[in-house]
């Protein structure tokens, strides 16, 4: 028994893929910044840009998400261009 579904199935899945993951990286993957206290808050005094020091980095469930992300985009990636050659195989 033989099934065929159309190949813009595959297509619009592949490219699910590939949007959600590219998504996933840029929100779920992105550095977090962490905000430290500079000592001359304590005195009182304000200048431009020295109220507070922000250091980017990133966790382990932000890699997580990148790798996964990444995974996504080839799985994406794979089946459209493995739908394209079965489509012009026939």
């Amino acid at each position: 028994m033989q099934v065929n579904l159309p190949p813009v199935l595959f297509y619009a899945i592949g490219a699910m893929l590939m949007v959600f993951g590219a998504l996933r990286i840029k929100y779920l993957g992105a550095p977090r910044a962490r905000r430290r206290p500079v000592d001359d808050e304590t005195w009182g005094e304000s200048s431009v840009g020295a109220t507070s020091e922000e250091q980017l980095e990133r966790r382990p469930e932000q890699r997580r998400h990148i790798r996964w992300g990444i995974i996504w985009i080839l799985l994406g990636l794979f089946l459209v261009i493995s739908t394209i050659v079965q489509v012009r195989r026939h």
